[in-house]
């Protein structure tokens, strides 16, 4: 199997802990795609993603996986024995209920925040921002906002359970720790008043797989 993503950012960092959860870092040949240079963006790799994102997993019998939640889904089944993405029906939609909170609330929030309210990834990537993102106060101030309200909800939600989508870590908890990892990038802090989140933090980056990713 091959990945094209960038080491170190956000998405590409979801899939990178999935790998080395399942143990499948032997398995994968990993290719870099230049996001500063807007690589991603080009008619090479639109032919293999047409969204423009990483990561893509592309399978060896040629076929291509974009979406970290699929990319992972297939990778936690991969050997019949998934520990992400839940193995009852009530596990599987409480981690696909808390994965899509995470996606909007954090990960997508701070992505337009930070590619639409800041410099973003340089000026490379300027043509490829949407025209009516342009407003920085007023795209800027709205998507932190939300970002930080998001905190907020999963502070809530870790003062009763100790993982994001009930005892058990899962692809929900490995969103929401990329979200923060973002959210330093882009220079949102965690509300001082988010003790669980930052206990959860601290918790979750002591994993193996978080510390040392594939």
């Amino acid at each position: 199997m091959k990945i094209y993503d960038i080491p170190g950012f956000p998405s590409p960092l979801r899939v990178r802990v999935v790998i080395a959860e399942k143990h499948l870092a032997s398995k994968v040949e990993f290719i870099k795609i230049d996001l500063p240079a807007a690589e991603h963006k080009q008619p090479a790799f639109l032919a293999i993603n047409p969204t423009g994102t990483v990561p893509v997993l592309e399978l060896d019998d040629g076929t291509y996986l974009a979406e970290c939640t699929a990319i992972t889904e297939y990778l936690d089944n991969l050997e019949g024995n998934p520990t992400l993405t839940g193995t009852t029906a009530k596990e599987k939609g409480l981690i696909h209920m808390m994965q899509k909170r995470a996606d909007d609330q954090l990960i997508d929030a701070i992505g337009i925040y930070f590619h639409h309210a800041t410099d973003g990834l340089g000026p490379q990537l300027k043509p490829y921002k949407k025209p009516e993102w342009s407003d920085r106060a007023v795209w800027g101030e709205m998507h932190r906002d939300k970002a930080i309200k998001g905190m907020k909800y999963f502070d809530q939600v870790l003062k009763t359970q100790p993982y994001v989508a009930g005892e058990q870590f899962s692809m929900a908890d490995i969103t929401v720790w990329a979200g923060l990892v973002f959210a330093g990038f882009a220079q949102i802090a965690i509300p001082e008043e988010c003790t669980a989140l930052v206990a959860w933090n601290a918790k979750v980056s002591e994993r193996p797989s978080v510390k040392n990713p594939a």
